[in-house]
This record gives structure tokens, sequence and C-alpha cells, in this order.
């Protein structure tokens, strides 16, 4: 009866062990979107404190710079979480082979995985696991310190094309001064560059944002910016631009729609988020209202941008564009806490926290 019981508790420590290890290497090597229950449990865990946190702050600054931590944070508990985590595998296989009573077993497996030495046992199979362990514990500390300029390097990337936005479409971003300045100084022929650059910038947010997913919550620099509102004003121009201004079709800016709305999708579907598949206007409706882009076109008509003489038939043809990434436009501004920019994060509801087990994703 004690060998099975040593021999389940072997079990139940190297699973939990290898569990940690695929945990680790989805996080920090796997080079493609992969999830990893432990890595939502944490980060679930401590967004459920943020947001309690938060019931005690009165503005958007506030709260802004109380989650600009919170990523920070979630990334960093990972490695101690896993830390333990093998800690207590390893214990268990130690109590399993005999090495000493459950306590020896536990210092033993904390000497081993921080290199302490402190703690010493006899036995081949008992020493081979305490070397394993020890060389976990330097590979751990190794790929957190790779890691990090990876995530970096792709966070600067993402936030110098936020921050160039705001020089052409304003702050907050939006396509009316993006159509004006753009008419008024380049010419709207130029704006091929722009759906250009903004198509290459939706593929690496889309690489970056699934394979290292913690990257979705990290706020920009200022507190007014974001990559989600950001994304969502140049979709929304390129959108005004192939609906209702009287120029040469661009497909560029079609290619670049696109490119924002698989993008955004993905970066979706990675927190089991719902949304319409296959969406089609009117059946799927959209959160921009008739009022408001009749508002819009009539300013950047009176700003001598040419309007397509149709107006119904240009509503359609956006309201068909906006409707392929309204949806996930919306609930990642929901997801990120995004600060409140018209046609965007202005009319995401509040925040409903995904689960915090995966589950097979539902479309709406």
């Amino acid at each position: 009866m004690n060998s099975f019981i040593h021999i389940i508790a072997f079990i139940v420590g190297l699973s939990i062990v290898l569990a940690t290890i695929f945990s680790a290497i989805s996080t920090f090597v796997l080079p493609r979107s992969a999830r990893s229950q432990l890595n939502r449990l944490v980060f679930g865990l401590l967004r459920r404190l943020f947001e309690f946190i938060m019931r005690f702050t009165k503005t958007y600054e506030q709260r802004d710079a109380i989650m600009a931590y919170y990523a920070p944070i979630a990334l960093m508990m990972l490695v101690p979480t896993w830390y333990v985590l093998i800690a207590l595998g390893y214990s268990f296989m130690y109590w399993a082979l005999r090495a000493g009573d459950y306590f020896f077993d536990l210092r033993l497996s904390g000497s081993s995985l921080l290199t302490l030495g402190f703690t010493a046992s006899e036995g081949y199979l008992v020493t081979i696991l305490v070397f394993s362990e020890a060389m976990l514990g330097l590979i751990m500390v190794a790929l957190l310190i790779a890691y990090l300029p990876t995530m970096y390097s792709a966070f600067s990337r993402r936030e110098q094309a936020v921050n160039m936005l705001e020089i052409r479409a304003g702050n907050p971003p939006n396509p009316f001064d993006m159509l004006s300045r753009f008419n008024r100084i380049h010419g709207m022929d130029k704006l091929a560059d722009l759906w250009s650059t903004w198509e290459l910038w939706f593929a690496d947010v889309e690489e970056s944002h699934t394979t290292l997913p913690a990257l979705v919550f990290f706020r920009s620099p200022r507190s007014d910016n974001s990559w989600v509102t950001s994304a969502g004003a140049v979709l929304d121009t390129a959108a005004i631009t192939l609906s209702s201004i009287d120029v040469p079709n661009e497909m560029s800016a079609a290619l670049c729609i696109r490119a924002g709305y698989i993008a955004l999708s993905r970066v979706t579907d990675y927190f089991d988020i719902s949304y319409p598949e296959n969406p089609r206007f009117p059946e799927t409706p959209i959160s921009i209202t008739r009022e408001e882009y009749d508002t819009l076109i009539s300013k950047l008509e009176a700003a001598g941008l040419p309007i397509k003489p149709d107006r119904e038939k240009a509503w359609l043809d956006f309201a068909g564009w906006r409707v392929n990434y309204d949806r996930v436009l919306i609930v990642l501004c929901s997801l990120v806490m995004a600060p409140e920019v018209p046609w965007s994060s202005d009319r995401a509801k509040r925040f409903k926290m995904p689960p915090m087990f995966y589950k097979k994703k539902r479309h709406a």
C-alpha cells in the first residue's frame, strides 16, 4: 500500500513539473500562439484583484495609473509561480523516492531549485533529480532575461506607429483629422503609403500579440493613447475612404482593413471572447449610427474633400466595411480599458472578464 502511494506521489509530482515546463515553454520559447491554463489563471486572478482595487478610484487617469502595472506584475508573477510549482512537484518525487520526511524533501527541493545547496541527500535517482531541478531553475531565469528584450522590442514597434499616428490623425485619433490633413498637406493619393504601413503594423501585432499575449495589456506611455483605439481610427479612415470619398478605388485600403480585422479577431480569439462569424450588414448591426456617419461626412465635405454623391450607398458601403471589425474592436477596447475615443472605446460596455479556464469559443 505504501509503495502504491509513493508511486502516485511520484506521478503527481512529475505531472506538476511537466505542466509547469509546458507553461514556461509556451510563454518563452514556442514561436506561435499557445494557450497555457496556468498563465491564464495567474493573469485572471491578478486582473480580478486590480478590478477590485479600481473600485476605489474616481477618474480614468487613476485607473490607468493602476492598470499600467497590471501586465508587468502579472508577467513577473509567472516566474515565482513556476518556481513554487516546480519545488512542490519535485518535493513529491523526493518523498516518493524516500529521500526523507516531507519537510526535508521540501527543503531539498527549494535548495536545489535555487541552487543554494544547503540541503543534500544520497541516492542516484535523488541526485539526478536534484541536478535536473537546479538546471531548471537556471533555465527559467535565463529564459526570462532573454524574453524581456523581445517583448519590449515588439512593444516599441507598436508604440512608435501609435505615436506617429497622432501627428496625422490628432489626439484622440479620428478619421476627420486624418483625411482633412492628408487632403490639405499631401493629397489623397498619398494615402496608399499609410495603408501599406498599417497593413504591416497589423501583421506585426497579430504575430506578437498572440505569441506574447501579455503585450495586449501593456499600456501606452501616455494615458490618452491606446494601440486598440489607434487601430480603430485607421480602420475607420480606410472604410470612409473606400465608401465615401470620391477618389479612385484604393485597394491597399481594403487590404489594410482585412489585415486589421484578421489581427484583432485573432487576438480576441486568444481570450475566448465571442464575436459574429462572417457578419453582414444590416443583419449584423454596427455600433455607429447613421447620424454619426452623416455628421462626419458633412464635416469632411465642408473641409473640401470630394464626397460621393450617393450618400445612401456610401453609408451602406461604410457599414459593410465596419461590420467586419466592429465587434472585435469594441470588445478589445473594453478588455484593455482603453481611453475614451469616438467610434470605439466611447461605446464599449463595462469589461466582462473572460472565463478563468479555457473553453470552446462560440461565435455570437
